[in-house]
């Protein structure tokens, strides 16, 4: 199945929610909407569902109208942050309610409710605690019922509202994790919000990342990361060093050092502005000498060894923080200490963004 919005637009009194947009998720695909609090990506998911309607645009299933289908028309699976269990119930009574709700005519046999209930909790390995309430549970188990339960009406399209958002970080990893095996066995086409950027790089197939009602960029997780198409996008995904100069001839001057970018956004055949290079801590190396190539000095101000990779804090010499990320193995070999004078430069090629003429 799949799902298309044509120029959507919502608004709440003067708040506009969403401005015109478009997207497509294919068939069996993974889509995460990404972005901060008020952002739209709540208010896209549930016009999608049907729970919230445009004030204009459309909503297509598999390039059909579905913009004033009903919500148990358009066979949707909704699971919430919150889980919204019935706490009264048990987790197999959870699961089957949506079964049980169905009209008369409709509704499976009780032997047929039975079977699909005790096959969705094998297959979100909590088929031993179906005599169990909710309560009795720790928040990834109530989680998984909540899938569960969405699956049961067996959904054309599964929508998740931050499903890991109430969760502790372990949890979250894990619970992403066997989430993507399952979509992976299920093939069942899925939208899930988040605000959580390594969630929605890990999880999803592609990621539309969203900004004061509108998308900034649709792409694969490494398309997203790697060739971010604004400042936004490049700052939202990540932390970043902003550095500030002058472009000329290809390069940018900082602080008297020349560093080739990868693009100079030249306008107006201007020769030369001012401009803001976008550099990740990770695509920084530091060295404790010189070698006449692209680099600036700076001063350690912390140094943090504890994970994968060494976070050290610079102050550079023009007295902006700067953040660089090395492996272990150059940190031994450095032997870096608060106080010290280093000099740091891009890996590659930089990516310049905001500039003036």
């Amino acid at each position: 199945m799949s799902i298309e919005v044509r120029n959507i637009r919502k608004t709440f009194g003067a708040f506009v929610a969403l401005d015109d947009v478009s997207l497509k998720v294919e068939t069996g695909e993974l889509l995460a909407l990404l972005g901060m609090s008020g952002s739209g990506k709540t208010t896209l998911l549930r016009i999608i569902s049907g729970l919230e309607l445009p004030d204009s645009g459309s909503v297509l299933f598999n390039g059909e109208e579905a913009t004033d289908v009903s919500v148990r028309d358009r066979r949707v699976g909704f699971v919430f942050q919150h889980y919204a269990l019935f706490r009264h119930m048990s987790v197999f009574e959870n699961v089957a309610f949506g079964l049980r709700v169905r009209p008369r005519t409709a509704r499976p046999s009780e032997d047929l409710i039975r079977k699909r209930v005790h096959e969705l909790l094998q297959l979100v390995q909590l088929d031993a605690m179906a005599n169990r309430l909710p309560s009795q549970l720790s928040g990834g188990q109530r989680q998984r019922v909540a899938l569960a339960r969405a699956l049961a009406v067996e959904p054309s399209v599964l929508l998740l509202d931050e499903p890991f958002g109430a969760l502790d970080a372990k949890v979250r990893m894990e619970l992403r994790r066997w989430l993507r095996r399952l979509h992976d066995e299920l093939h069942i086409t899925s939208v899930f919000v988040t605000h959580d950027q390594e969630e929605a790089l890990e999880l999803a197939d592609r990621v539309v990342i969203m900004n004061q009602g509108r998308i900034e960029q649709i792409g694969a997780p490494a398309e997203v990361y790697h060739h971010p198409v604004s400042p936004f996008v490049y700052r939202f995904l990540g932390n970043v060093n902003l550095f500030h100069g002058r472009i000329e001839d290809g390069h940018v001057t900082i602080d008297g050092a020349p560093v080739e970018v990868r693009d100079t956004h030249r306008r107006n055949g201007a020769a030369e502005k001012r401009a803001t290079v976008y550099v990740r801590p990770h695509e920084l190396d530091l060295s404790l000498a010189p070698n006449g190539g692209s680099e600036f000095r700076a001063t350690v101000v912390h140094v943090n060894s504890a994970g994968p990779k060494v976070k050290v804090e610079l102050i550079s010499e023009w007295s902006d923080p700067v953040f660089a990320e090395i492996d272990h193995e150059r940190f031994r070999a450095l032997q870096l200490e608060k106080g010290q004078r280093v000099f740091a430069r891009p890996r590659e090629k930089p990516t310049v963004f905001d500039y003036q003429i």
